[in-house]
C-alpha cells in the first residue's frame, strides 16, 4: 500500500485586522524528534521563505483517517506556535490584505533574494505538497510522465487564492500565477527515463539560474529526501477534508500511472504548451467554468472533467478503500464551492477582507 503525507504552508495572521504578520523569527519551531503517528518519519512545524509563514509536515500514513488525524494534529501545533506571538494560522493560498515582504535571513535565502530580486521580494504564497511513496526512482519518473495531464484538475479543486494585496485578482488561484514567475515552475515535458530526468535536473542546476535541486518548482517532481513523488500543484486548502481529498486523488493517480507503466502502456504525449494552458484555465476559474479535458485538450464543464478523473483512477480508489470518502468530499465542494469560491462569498457578504481571513482561520482549525 502506497503511503502518503502532506506539507501545508500557512499564513501567520492577526485576527483583529486580518493582515499577515512578520513574526516567524520570534517563534521557537521544533521539528518532531519522534513520529506522532505509527510510522518511521515524524511530522514537524517549520519556518518558510517569508516571515509571515509556517509549514507543517505530516508523518507518512497508509489510510485517509490517519492522514486526517495527522493534518489536524500539526495544524493544532502550528496554531499553538502562532499564539506565542498573538497570531493565528490561516490555510489560504495568498494574503488578501496588503503585506510587505519580510524574507527569512540566511545564506540560502539571501542568495535567492539577490538572484531573483522583485520575484523573491513579492513571493508570499502557500501551497499543498502531497508525497506519495514509490518503489523506485525509475517508477517515479514513469509516474511523473503519466500524471502530467491530470494535475490541473487537482489545482482547480484546491483553488484557494483569489485575493492579493487588497484586490480581487479575478483568478481562483493567484498563487499559481505567482509561482509562474519562477523559471523552474509549472508542467514539464515528458522525461522518458530516470537518466533523462537526472540529466535535465543537473543541466538546470549547472546554469546557475537555480541554486540547487531544491529550487525545482515543477508541478510534480521526485522528492530529494524521501522515496516519493511530490505533487506540488495545489493551493493549500482551508478545510482538512479538501486536503485529504487532494491527497487521495494524488495517490490514486500515482497508483494508476505505476500500473500503466508496469503494463507497458505509453505515457500520453500531451505537449507542455497545452498543459500550461490547462494550468492557466484551472488557475483562472477553479471549478466555476470549464477545464481542459486531459484526453482531448478541449474545454469541457469542470465537473465533467472531474468525473473523468475519478473514472480514470476509480480502480485505485477502490483498492485503497478511498472511493466513498472521495465522493463525499467532492459532493461538499459541488455544494459549497472551492476555497476560492468561499473566500469570494465571504468578501461579497461583508465587504471586509478581515472577515475572509477570519473564515479561513476557523476552517483551518476545523471550527466551521
Amino acid at each position: 500500500m502506497r503511503m502518503i503525507g502532506v506539507e501545508e504552508e500557512m499564513l501567520l495572521v492577526d485576527i483583529r485586522d486580518g493582515r499577515a504578520h512578520s513574526v516567524q523569527g520570534q517563534l521557537v519551531l521544533r521539528p518532531a524528534l519522534q513520529p506522532h503517528g505509527p510510522h518511521a518519519v515524524g511530522g514537524a512545524v517549520e519556518g518558510e521563505f517569508q516571515q509571515q509563514q509556517l509549514e507543517t509536515q505530516t508523518a507518512p500514513v497508509r489510510h485517509l483517517d490517519e492522514l486526517s488525524q495527522e493534518v489536524r494534529h500539526w495544524r493544532a501545533q502550528a496554531a499553538e506556535h502562532a499564539k506565542e506571538v498573538s497570531c493565528r494560522v490561516a490555510a489560504m493560498g495568498t494574503p488578501p490584505l496588503p503585506v510587505s515582504s519580510a524574507p527569512v535571513q540566511g545564506d540560502r535565502y539571501d542568495w535567492i533574494r539577490d538572484r531573483y530580486q522583485h520575484i523573491a521580494r513579492q513571493h508570499l504564497s502557500c501551497g499543498l505538497h502531497v508525497h506519495v511513496s514509490i518503489d523506485s526512482p525509475e517508477e517515479g519518473v514513469a509516474v511523473l510522465d503519466r500524471i502530467r495531464p491530470w494535475l490541473s484538475v487537482l489545482l482547480a479543486l484546491s483553488a484557494n487564492s483569489p485575493f492579493w494585496q487588497g484586490e480581487d485578482t479575478g483568478f481562483a488561484s493567484w498563487r499559481t500565477q505567482l509561482m509562474g514567475r519562477w523559471p523552474s515552475s509549472g508542467p514539464t515535458d515528458l522525461f522518458g527515463s530516470l537518466a533523462a530526468y537526472r540529466d535535465l535536473v543537473a543541466a538546470m542546476v549547472d546554469t546557475s539560474v537555480l541554486l540547487d535541486e531544491a529550487m525545482l518548482y515543477f508541478d510534480a517532481r521526485l522528492s530529494q529526501h524521501y522515496p516519493t513523488v511530490e505533487i506540488r500543484v495545489a493551493d493549500v486548502c482551508s478545510r482538512v477534508e479538501d486536503t485529504v481529498l487532494v491527497a487521495a486523488l494524488s495517490r490514486a493517480l500515482v497508483e494508476t500511472a505505476a500500473s500503466e507503466w508496469s503494463a507497458g502502456r505509453a505515457a500520453p504525449e500531451v505537449s507542455q504548451t497545452i498543459l500550461r494552458l490547462a494550468t492557466f484555465q484551472a488557475s483562472r476559474h477553479g471549478m466555476s467554468d470549464t477545464l481542459l479535458d486531459p484526453a482531448t485538450g478541449l474545454p469541457e464543464p469542470a465537473w465533467q472533467v472531474v468525473d473523468t478523473l475519478v473514472d480514470h483512477v476509480r480502480p485505485a480508489l477502490e483498492h485503497y478503500g478511498d472511493a466513498e470518502r472521495v465522493t463525499a468530499a467532492l459532493t461538499v465542494i459541488r455544494e459549497e464551492g472551492t476555497g476560492a469560491a468561499r473566500q469570494l462569498h465571504a468578501q461579497e457578504r461583508t465587504g471586509q477582507f478581515v472577515d475572509v481571513v477570519a473564515q479561513s482561520v476557523r476552517e483551518t482549525a476545523s471550527q466551521d
